[in-house]
């Protein structure tokens, strides 16, 4: 091996790209201590992703208060690149799910306000594009709390003023952009999603993603109801139907409000990195890539990191082993294309054990260090 490319997700909750990119490059050199090791800090669109791009710009970080998902005030930050024209905005850092205490999660409450905040700061600031990742959010509000921020508002059929929250989509009867900033209208958006899920339906945020934000069964069947009633009042205001549009269902529909009202360009947010670092170029003369995050399963294919890693590596026949902390659907994701994928913990251990940080950092490593070892010794003995 002379030559090996490491481009993996973050380890939620654990590591960061960075991290898991130096424990695999310290596996690497224990058995090719020669080889070349490029690592690429990489995200979908959610956590990590400002770094990852903040690291190939020279931007600078810009520390705001804004509303978290409870409409509790708390510090934020976000990136404007060195010719100050580019905001780089991580919808996660003021209405991600980490936010919220488990107890508290409940996406008919919680709401996208912060992140409207920041994309104002931003635009005062002189910021004429928005790239703005919508992954790890703690909403279901289809982006109403954001439209709120930049000046929207949404009255029920009485006339009045709705408040925040995913509760308030099915009172939703008319749109009133009276309030809204006209220089909005100048500014590009470009938004980098980590899901393809349509707007609503049995595919859509609520009934995939609501679940895990705190959402009931019963809670999940009325907030699909909701945003089928908003995606209709979208259609009046814009005609534009969000309804089945892929990425629209990210982040609890941001995407949709996103595409419909601010006239934004969705893209899968690896896609969008790895054409912002320039992947491609770096991939001449490799041997291997190595990717991963915390969790793969079926759901990888619907735009996370490993996956479109794969889909650009693969026309150049550059073999792709992923490393994971949990696996599932394993014989779907080799039918995808993946040399390999290798869940990283040593045996039976508790969730707790499994993401402290330097056991996970010791435990990707090892595995990389094994598997190299496996390649190792084939290569030196081609009847292995």
């Amino acid at each position: 091996m002379k030559k090996i490319i490491v481009a993996s997700d973050s380890f939620k909750g654990c590591l960061s790209s960075k991290e898991v990119s130096e424990a695999v490059k310290l596996g690497v050199k224990h058995v090719y201590p020669n080889c070349k090791v490029i690592s690429i800090p990489v995200a979908d669109g959610g956590e990590g992703m400002l770094d990852a791009l903040m690291q190939n710009t020279d931007g600078k970080y810009i520390g705001v208060k804004a509303h978290d998902p409870l409409m509790n005030r708390v510090d934020c930050c976000y990136g404007i690149s060195g010719d100050g024209r580019t905001a780089f905005i991580e919808m996660a850092v003021a209405s991600g799910l980490t936010l919220v205490p488990p107890e508290k999660r409940n996406p008919l409450l919680t709401t996208t306000f912060g992140t409207g905040e920041l994309i104002r700061d931003a635009i005062a600031q002189g910021c004429k594009t928005i790239i703005l990742g919508i992954g790890g959010s703690a909403t279901n509000d289809a982006g109403v709390g954001m439209l709120q921020a930049l000046g929207f508002k949404f009255r029920d059929q009485d006339g009045f003023i709705l408040g925040y929250g995913g509760e308030i989509l099915s009172k939703i009867s008319s749109v009133d952009i009276s309030g809204v900033d006209p220089t909005l209208s100048g500014v590009e958006f470009i938004v980098a999603c980590d899901v393809a899920n349509p707007f609503c339906g049995t595919e859509g945020a609520a009934h995939v993603f609501a679940k895990q934000k705190g959402a009931t069964e019963e809670i999940i069947i009325r907030l699909d109801e909701a945003m089928k009633s908003f995606a209709r009042i979208i259609y009046d205001v814009t005609g534009i139907d969000v309804t089945n549009s892929p990425g629209a269902g990210a982040a609890g529909g941001v995407g949709g409000a996103l595409l419909a009202f601010l006239n934004a360009e969705l893209k899968q947010g690896i896609d969008l990195i790895l054409d912002f670092v320039n992947f491609k170029k770096k991939l001449v003369d490799a041997d291997l890539v190595i990717t991963g995050e915390g969790r793969m399963d079926s759901q990888t294919g619907m735009g996370k990191v490993p996956f479109g890693i794969l889909n650009v590596v693969s026309p150049d026949n550059i073999p792709v082993i992923a490393l994971t902390g949990e696996l599932k659907d394993v014989e779907e994701l080799n039918e995808m294309g993946f040399q390999g994928i290798f869940p990283i913990a040593p045996g039976p251990i508790s969730l707790e054990e499994s993401i402290q940080p330097s056991f996970a950092k010791k435990n990707i490593s090892r595995t990389v260090s094994q598997l190299l070892k496996v390649i190792q010794s084939f290569s030196q003995n081609k009847t292995l």
